[in-house]
């Protein structure tokens, strides 16, 4: 994984102080650009969420569905995070959405300074909400303050509803965590949505949870709801 986050912090007793020690810097460093950001974000009226997943949670095909149900009444824009290509980028303008695609090579994660230097080529005057789709990954994101708002936790039916239990740190640093692809429900009797959000509450965490599916529509209202209430 990458050498900014500490996913790598070797073992050996002799680097883990050094290691430590840099890793603090980093994220003080992270924390004051994040500051920037979100002071940004009140200057210019604009709401940012960070979605955070696994892979191939659905965080691209929820935003083309809350795209094409806020068109005309909420202006949406988009920053993509993903190790390689523009693929999400081009699903998101082919929706007449303005995206910005951050590639970070390595990098498991967005962090402040990346999502800095993508405001730099957009236009926030008349955007409402900026979504933020962070890289696909269930560890890192959620140590990096981007000056979002609000973190959404995307948790799929295919994945188990054990994730939360089983990666704490992003669930509990969710506001919000969505129980996607819920279509699949009828084919899936090894996930529970009762337990997943179980295993969310084991967290200490207050968060709502919504089951939707991009695919079908369902549940997809609170989410908009959800939405609004963060506009207001």
């Amino acid at each position: 994984m990458c050498g900014t986050c500490g996913c790598n912090v070797p073992h050996a007793d002799s680097h883990v102080h050094e290691s430590v020690v840099v890793l603090k810097g980093l994220l003080d460093e992270n924390d004051h650009q994040a500051a920037h950001n979100r002071e940004h974000f009140k200057r210019h009226g604009v709401l940012a969420i960070n979605l955070m997943s696994s892979p191939g949670a659905g965080k691209t095909a929820l935003l083309e569905a809350t795209i094409e149900a806020l068109s005309g009444r909420v202006a949406v824009a988009v920053i993509e995070g993903d190790l390689e290509t523009e693929n999400d980028a081009e699903r998101i303008r082919a929706k007449g959405i303005p995206a910005v695609q951050i590639t970070t090579g390595s990098a498991c994660h967005l962090d402040a300074h990346m999502v800095h230097d993508a405001l730099h080529k957009m236009d926030l005057q008349d955007i409402d909400i900026l979504f933020i789709e962070n890289v696909g990954n269930l560890v890192c994101p959620a140590s990096f303050d981007l000056g979002q708002h609000a973190n959404v936790a995307l948790l799929s039916t295919p994945e188990g509803h054990d994730k939360p239990a089983k990666y704490p740190v992003m669930f509990r640093a969710a506001d919000l965590m969505l129980i996607t692809k819920s279509d699949l429900l009828p084919v899936l009797d090894d996930f529970d949505p009762a337990i997943a959000e179980r295993c969310l509450r084991e967290l200490a965490s207050s968060a709502p949870v919504i089951d939707l599916s991009a695919k079908t529509g369902e549940g997809m209202q609170r989410w908009f709801d959800w939405l609004d209430t963060a506009l207001s």
